[in-house]
């Protein structure tokens, strides 16, 4: 099961969002077009049915409503913010459907408090709707969401269980590098507890997995070979692999010599190999930092692959256009971000008349896209003194 279409209403930049969701989605635009802000709104809804996690949490940890609420949208909507999720599959994509309307109590605290909250079964069967008669009695009530509490969503645990397998990747060379940067928490986005989450894997899992990577690793990165998991006296894990230079048999480096790019590689290549029970949708940012562009293109192939192996739903933010010279990427798989003085639109690649004619004359979709979504004076940066 899977995100199969996601709708906002007054979230972040976007007025709104209608758009279903393939198995591999790639969503494209501008810089500050909202690429980050639509995957943060799969994130919120993760994190509201996630254990420690809730409603008001989720809405505190992004500044409060205000600071959800798009700024564009005056009254939409009766100021309220809609995130609407559908679950399913290819075949029957519509399984399961949460929609969530919150907005901020209208004086004291300015809590967060859900305005409607709605469950649809497989074929619309309506399994939940709120506010209901209890909650009329008891208003403080409507500050929890069902979703999140165990004695209200044993009907639709399924949608808890997979908002909570998604996860978020990102991750920064940076802080894998600097030990006091690491963190024991668990699911950082940006790799704090990356060697740890691989230490923490069977001795066995383990190595099956990085001999894989290894061996894809060497495709991009020819010096790099037998990578693999060194822990030091203290149990301090590092990220190992021969380097093969001048040196007949090489030389062993860890992370702290690995290139951005490579890093990035392996922490991307490890997330996609991660399909056990907990390992849901997956949120890729801008995985293309620091590769080559002969590796970023391969990178839809690298998605394909996995996902027909068993791998999990990938959505993608991107600026590399190189990715779109696959032919193989479908125009209902791109999402594309268009600012407006209005807020930001969303609409499929194969739903703009710009895209399809640009294709009808020959041109590939990379070539069609990158004028969409380049900013249109940003050739006079140049002129700048």
């Amino acid at each position: 099961m899977r995100i199969t279409h996601l709708k906002l209403t007054n979230w972040r930049n976007f007025k709104t969002v209608d758009a279903p969701f393939a198995r591999r989605m790639f969503i494209v635009g501008p810089n500050a077009s909202g690429k980050s802000n639509l995957l943060d709104s799969i994130r919120f809804a993760r994190d509201i049915a996630r254990v420690g996690g809730g409603f008001q949490e989720a809405v505190a940890a992004r500044g409060g409503v205000h600071k959800v609420r798009c700024l564009a949208a005056r009254n939409l909507n009766r100021g309220r913010v809609h995130v609407g999720l559908d679950l399913g599959d290819d075949d029957q994509p519509q399984q399961w459907s949460y929609q969530l309307d919150f907005s901020a109590e209208p004086r004291g605290r300015r809590r967060p408090v859900l305005s409607e909250e709605r469950v649809l079964g497989s074929s619309g069967r309506e399994i939940l709707a709120r506010p209901d008669a209890d909650d009329e009695v008891d208003e403080e009530r409507l500050t929890q969401t069902a979703l999140e509490q165990v004695n209200m969503n044993r009907e639709f645990r399924e949608i808890a269980d997979l908002l909570t397998s998604v996860r978020y990747r990102h991750l920064v060379p940076q802080v894998l590098r600097e030990p006091e940067r690491r963190s024991e928490h668990g699911d950082d986005p940006f790799g704090a507890d990356f060697l740890l989450q691989i230490a923490r894997l069977p001795e066995k899992s383990r190595v099956a997995r990085l001999m894989r990577i290894s061996s894809a690793l060497q495709l991009a990165v020819p010096q790099l070979a037998d990578l693999q998991l060194a822990l030091e006296k203290d149990g301090t894990p590092h990220l190992e692999a021969r380097y093969e230079h001048w040196r007949e048999r090489g030389a062993r480096q860890d992370e702290r010599d690995f290139s951005d790019g490579t890093l990035r590689l392996i922490g991307m290549l490890w997330a996609l190999m991660d399909t056990g029970k907990s390992a849901g949708p997956l949120l890729l940012e801008e995985p293309e930092l620091s590769l080559n562009t002969s590796i970023v293109r391969q990178l839809p192939t690298i998605l394909n692959r996995v996902q027909r192996a068993g791998g999990p739903q990938v959505i993608v933010t991107t600026h590399a256009y190189a990715m779109f010279a696959d032919e193989g990427v479908g125009l209902d798989e791109v999402l594309v971000l268009s600012p407006t003085p209005d807020g930001t639109t969303a609409q499929l690649a194969g739903e703009m008349d710009e895209v399809r004619s640009s294709l009808d004359i020959g041109m590939t979709l990379e070539e069609a896209l990158d004028p969409l979504t380049s900013p249109s004076k940003v050739g006079q940066l140049s002129l700048l003194s």
